[in-house]
């Protein structure tokens, strides 16, 4: 499959703009104009085509703040689609620009018919949601510096401080609780080698992966991530875990397999027209057959494992699928290559192209694909070489994402111990 030409962080590509237009009405509207106001329910959806809109928020104590500008190519107002929660922020319009908007079931629609364009409007939704967790905890630090000038204002400085501890122990327990599931040492074959990375963010996600002997000759591997974060992300994680653990000793069918944990998920939501912004699950399930090297496997939106073989260019495993358990109808197609003795294969989870560093730059997968070709074949070091580059880069920036890698080395014959 060929990539999609890069774009911005936040933007559409062109495939998915012209998904969009296709269903969508166009509207212009002159400078200063009001497209969404925070704290009003509104039920369309917005594409920038062409011009400038800046995005606003009103404090508590009255002042404005601006948090982003948006230019071509850009959406807002997917929120409200997808519930009736009130509007987030104000969206004004700084010069003429040009829009396409969307109704909510037109939204909902083209959701169920474009994965990628699923996935990418999921993703912006968890994005926004961050972004006022963000200045939520910036303006209660303030609040909190001035309460402590007045002795009455202690006592309520003291119960914050109270559910702080709360919420950090309960960060601790989730941390804890995704440790524990997770498998402590791998399968060891002579002919393959697997290896592991995770580092949790600040904010316990729901990352997960996992190296199963099935039978004497096949090996289902597993990498997850739940999109969600805290303890709600670790039970789900830890759900999915299990769902995958049992459903992987009734079928080698990785579509099988998939699937029904995909139903099991959506059993667990309970929601009765199959449509909820709950969490959602991207996974990549396969089973290799050691003696041929025959790997099958689905994709559910996950990112692609990337492939290097010796002496040849590193590619990324296609596959389509949309996530798992949040909307009914779902179609996963196996696919299948056959690893050969000096193959590597890297399987992620976007917490490790998502890395952002101080200056809000994303690691991306360019960078990632160049330090894995250039530290592949080193067994265990090849992830902690990874690590510290993506550790390297973001800095002193704050994780928002865990950092999950799994690695498959052929080995190749009279290799020595990795």
């Amino acid at each position: 499959m060929i990539d999609s030409p890069p774009t911005a962080a936040g933007q559409l590509d062109a495939q998915m703009l012209a998904s969009l237009r296709a269903v969508a009405a166009p509207r212009t509207y002159p400078p200063e104009t009001q497209l969404t106001r925070q704290g009003e329910t509104e039920h369309t959806f917005y594409v920038v085509e062409d011009g400038r809109v800046a995005v606003s928020r009103r404090l508590e104590d009255g002042t404005e703040q601006l948090l982003n500008v948006l230019g071509p190519r850009h959406i807002f107002g997917e929120m409200a689609l997808l519930d009736d929660s009130p509007r987030l922020a104000t969206i004004t319009t700084l010069t003429e620009t040009r829009v396409l908007e969307l109704t909510a079931e037109q939204f909902k629609q083209l959701l169920r018919q474009d994965p990628d364009l699923a996935l990418h409007i999921t993703r912006r939704v968890l994005s926004n949601l961050r972004t006022i967790d963000q200045l939520a905890i910036h303006d209660l630090r303030t609040k909190n510096a001035l309460l402590q000038e007045a002795y009455h204002s202690l006592k309520a400085a003291q119960a914050e401080l109270v559910e702080k501890e709360r919420l950090e122990r309960e960060m601790e327990l989730a941390a804890e609780m995704q440790r524990s599931l997770l498998p402590a040492v791998l399968p060891r074959y002579d002919d393959y080698f697997f290896a592991a990375y995770l580092a949790p963010a600040r904010h316990v996600g729901g990352d997960l992966f996992g190296v199963q002997p099935l039978d004497d000759e096949h090996v289902a591997l597993l990498i997850a991530d739940v999109a969600d974060k805290g303890m709600y992300a670790a039970l789900l994680m830890a759900v999915t875990r299990t769902l995958f653990m049992q459903e992987a000793q009734r079928s080698l069918s990785p579509a099988e397999v998939t699937l029904a944990v995909h139903r099991g998920l959506m059993t667990v939501g309970g929601g009765e027209d199959g449509y909820s912004m709950d969490a959602f699950v991207t996974a990549f399930y396969g089973v290799l057959h050691r003696p041929s090297g025959c790997l099958t496997y689905v994709r559910a939106a996950q990112d692609r494992p990337l492939l290097l073989r010796p002496d040849q260019t590193l590619v990324s495993l296609p596959g389509d699928g949309r996530f798992l358990g949040m909307l009914p109808d779902l179609e996963l197609h196996e696919e299948v290559v056959t690893l050969q003795p000096g193959d590597s294969l890297l399987l992620y989870s976007d917490g490790v192209t998502d890395a952002h560093n101080e200056a809000d730059e994303g690691y991306g997968l360019e960078r990632l694909k160049r330090v894995f070709q250039s530290v592949a074949g080193h067994g265990t070091e090849t992830l902690d070489r990874l690590a510290r580059d993506v550790n390297a880069w973001r800095g002193n920036a704050a994780a928002f994402d865990d950092v999950t890698m799994l690695l498959v080395e052929a080995v190749a014959p009279n290799a020595g111990d990795k």
